[in-house]
């Protein structure tokens, strides 16, 4: 039985740099409706003092270290796990939650759907705001019973990031007892995105969506745990992934499908393909090149006549061109910076 509202749940490896910010954040919001539960998957850093300290003065503040790592897609399930919360909100160890957000969402869970979603604003590593982060074409809260067609088809058009397919682990709150409907999905551990997977399982049983039309975290710049082996294999974490959740639960020729490729084309655009090459061409002793190309491939394969124009431009752009540009541009940026 639930003995709160609201658990944040935070699975977290070697974060103790961060983590302490990132509790900090939300322990000055917290009621008597919301826990705090951290998952360590055994993290050898500082992360188990960090946090000790933290739940000697806070008692909503529970903490379970596993024995060995499990991953983020096993460490998420056994989050949602431990906790007591009739919603859980996933969370990263190292953003920042935002002012007001708990009272928000406490707010809005009395209306009871099934998962709500909401931005977050990009920042700086060191927590400098940059921009608002787009998820969905809407200024507007609203809301979306995504078992019914044409109100999928709808949320899958307005779509205009992979957040708002459930990516983003800061921006999903979602009703614990609808989580537990389904077991963690066996084909996407490992994937990176089995939390995601679980969600988009839960659809074909009835899932309620309310979109939350404004940020309420920061999450921290440059410090993107997928991408420690490489740009290539964060490309590929997200490319491979998110092309196999559209087939998977939709078939790859569905009008779901299409739209979840079309947000992986807008995230991994040209700019991002060419600067990838060059990191390849610089060191290729860490990113793989032949599979920087089939994910290339497989991003643009829906326009033949599009994908032959971006083919040309991506294969034939010389190394020492994109290099140039890159280091001018970054120039100019860091002019602009100078007050």
């Amino acid at each position: 039985m639930s003995l709160t509202s609201l658990s944040i749940c935070i699975p977290t490896y070697n974060f103790g740099k961060f983590i302490g910010e990132t509790l900090e954040s939300i322990i000055c919001q917290l009621t008597d409706d919301a826990e705090i539960v951290v998952l360590d998957g055994a993290s050898t850093d500082n992360t188990p003092d960090i946090v000790r300290q933290f739940q000697a003065n806070c008692p909503n503040l529970r903490y379970h270290r596993l024995d060995k790592r499990g991953g983020i897609d096993r460490d998420m399930a056994k989050s949602v796990e431990l906790a007591n919360g009739e919603y859980c909100w996933l969370f990263s160890s190292d953003d920042i939650m935002r002012r007001g957000a708990i009272a928000k969402i406490l707010s809005q869970i009395k209306h009871g759907h099934d998962l709500y979603l909401c931005q977050h604003t990009n920042c700086t590593f060191d927590m400098k705001f940059v921009s608002e982060h787009p998820v969905l074409r809407s200024n507007e809260e609203v809301e979306f019973n995504l078992t019914n067609q044409s109100d999928r088809q709808r949320y899958f058009e307005l779509a205009t990031t992979t957040e708002a397919f459930f990516s983003f682990l800061g921006g999903i709150i979602i009703k614990k007892s609808k989580w537990d409907s389904v077991p963690i999905n066996e084909m996407f551990v490992g994937s990176c995105w089995g939390h995601a997977a679980r969600i988009f399982e839960l659809i074909s049983m009835g899932l309620t969506v309310k979109y939350l039309a404004e940020p309420l975290l920061d999450r921290r710049g440059d410090n993107d745990s997928f991408a420690d082996k490489g740009v290539v294999n964060r490309f590929r974490i997200a490319i491979d992934g998110y092309h196999k959740i559209g087939d998977v639960f939709f078939g790859h020729k569905s009008y779901e499908a299409y739209h979840i490729r079309r947000v992986i084309r807008y995230e991994f655009n040209m700019r991002n393909f060419l600067e990838a090459k060059l990191s390849c061409w610089s060191n290729p002793s860490r990113e793989d090149r032949s599979i920087l190309d089939s994910l290339f491939r497989k991003t643009y394969n829906d326009n033949p006549l599009l994908y032959y124009l971006k083919l040309f431009i991506y294969k034939y752009s010389p190394n020492w061109l994109l290099y140039t540009t890159k280091k001018v541009c970054s120039k100019i940026n860091k002019y602009r910076k100078v007050p």
